[in-house]
């Protein structure tokens, strides 16, 4: 069997990073025991609300 048939068979393991909807989506799935999944959730947001400029100078006080 190719080792990506074995990963299909075996259970997921899941990070979440950023839209939770997506977390949501997974636990639901879980609870209805339609997946064999362990999901955890990140709430992770880009440095400054992701304005580059803003980002740049924060990076410059390090």
């Amino acid at each position: 069997m190719h080792q990506i048939n074995k990963l299909f068979g075996e259970k997921l393991h899941m990070v979440n990073i950023g839209v939770e909807t997506f977390y949501q989506d997974m636990l639901s799935q879980k609870e209805a025991g339609t997946q064999d999944i362990e999901v955890i959730h990140v709430d992770w947001k880009p440095i400054a609300g992701g304005n580059k400029k803003l980002a740049g100078m924060l990076g410059m006080l390090k």
